[in-house]
């Protein structure tokens, strides 16, 4: 859980009792490996942090699925068009481990962002550090070789390499697994 608390706190500060707040709407949940927690084309109404654990976000693609983020320990799982416009999201979110999570109904949040200027500047400070991150990885996807961006996932997230499948970094990457393949053994 200190994960959680660390993650709410840097979003922006939040105080005993803002933080007491959102604590008091969250619910534990354990989820099972492979269980896909938000779906494509839905309005989901829930977002998650995760306790325990690996996701990862991906598209369906004509041929495969498409991965593009991954959230361990701390993360926070969400459709950003549900989240933001009350749409149903282009993403689904799959678990790749057992999971607890603490689970925090949108429509709660959202009467506590419309009561509370404090809730209301987290919830925005939320949305503009995740699309930082989305712009990052998208201008490293169109700027940066494979190989460069591996490395910057081993260096930033040495743990998550060893916890997920390579054919999900692969399709992360955007490479082949036999690619990638040949970026491990030219790193070693």
């Amino acid at each position: 859980m200190q994960h959680i608390l660390d993650k709410l706190t840097q979003i922006y500060p939040l105080d005993e009792r803002h933080i007491a707040q959102l604590r008091g709407l969250m619910r534990r949940v354990e989820m099972p490996r492979n269980r896909v927690i938000i779906r494509a084309d839905r309005v989901e109404k829930s977002i998650y942090f995760i306790e325990k654990g690996i996701a990862r976000a991906y598209c369906d693609g004509p041929d495969n699925q498409i991965t593009f983020w991954f959230g361990m320990e701390g993360d926070l799982i969400f459709s950003y068009n549900s989240y933001i416009n009350g749409l149903a999201g282009y993403e689904s979110v799959e678990l790749l481990e057992a999971c607890v999570l603490h689970e925090i109904n949108l429509d709660d949040l959202q009467q506590l962002f419309d009561s509370d200027v404090v809730f209301a500047n987290w919830g925005r400070k939320l949305a503009e550090r995740e699309l930082i991150k989305t712009e990052e990885r998208l201008i490293a996807r169109l700027f940066r070789s494979a190989t460069e961006r591996y490395q910057e996932l081993l260096s930033s997230n040495p743990a998550l390499i060893q916890r997920i499948q390579l054919g999900y970094i692969a399709s992360y990457l955007g490479v082949t697994q036999v690619t990638l393949s040949r970026i491990r053994a030219e790193i070693r």
